[in-house]
């Protein structure tokens, strides 16, 4: 059973699982752990149990650990790492290129052959740093994760949208969609779109309010964001789309 709250609802930890829990829920990542994750998160607790669940999460943990190890923190879910590889803080640009070279290589480079090895290995050198819109645009469908679609790329994103109606168990929210511009990734004009906020009456941006920016995963209400957030995971997702589109 899990135990009463023992820390903030704040917490690394808890914050993780706002943006793991739906690529989970539909089986892209981690264990068969969803319902117990959920529950975890809308009650704010992080007892023992919750760190194992979360390093089942291997595409993400490497760059959770690395972004730790670059910036001498010991715990790779310390509430900065998180929200660096989500969101994106300065954690991010103390990340040295070879470090995150030497990560990919060891990573990937027995999977990936010739011209695909290049790209994948050469974006360290091109400016990429380990934030998930860079694993997205530029690791998965190499490494054959997902396949290379844009309604797959869109969705994996995390991508933000400003609220303009709470209708329930869900949110409408103008959101900037991820298209294919005269053969280069683009963000087209926001487009008006119906997001999942609770599931079984439970979610993670119950407070979400008609003005409010939102965080979202495949299509799930990940949480409230501030300007500030807002503002950053718009810059390093357009930074890595930068580095994408030099290879595509």
């Amino acid at each position: 059973m899990i135990e009463a709250p023992s820390a903030s609802p704040l917490a690394g930890t808890l914050r993780f699982v706002r943006y793991a829990f739906m690529p989970n829920r539909l089986q892209y990542c981690g264990g068969d752990d969803n319902r117990t994750l959920l529950q975890y998160a809308t009650e704010g607790i992080t007892d023992g149990g919750l760190t194992p669940l979360l390093r089942r999460f291997t595409g993400a943990m490497p760059y959770l650990e690395l972004i730790a190890r670059a910036n001498s923190i010991a715990d790779p879910f310390d509430r900065r790492v998180v929200d660096a590889y989500w969101i994106g803080n300065s954690l991010l640009e103390r990340v040295e290129v070879r470090e995150l070279y030497d990560d990919m290589l060891a990573r990937f480079g027995s999977r990936l052959n010739g011209r695909m090895r290049e790209i994948v290995l050469g974006k360290a050198p091109a400016g990429a740093r380990p934030h998930h819109s860079f694993h997205v645009l530029d690791v998965h469908s190499r490494v054959g994760e997902l396949s290379h679609s844009m309604e797959t790329l869109d969705g994996c994103r995390v991508s933000w949208g400003r609220v303009v109606a709470v209708e329930g168990g869900e949110l409408v929210v103008d959101r900037p969609p991820l298209e294919l511009d005269e053969g280069r990734l683009a963000f087209g004009a926001p487009r008006r779109e119906r997001a999942l906020r609770q599931l079984d009456g439970y979610g993670f941006a119950d407070a979400a309010a008609v003005g409010n920016w939102v965080s979202l995963h495949w299509g799930w209400v990940c949480e409230v964001l501030t300007d500030a957030e807002r503002a950053s995971l718009e810059y390093w997702t357009l930074h890595h789309l930068a580095i994408a589109n030099q290879t595509i």
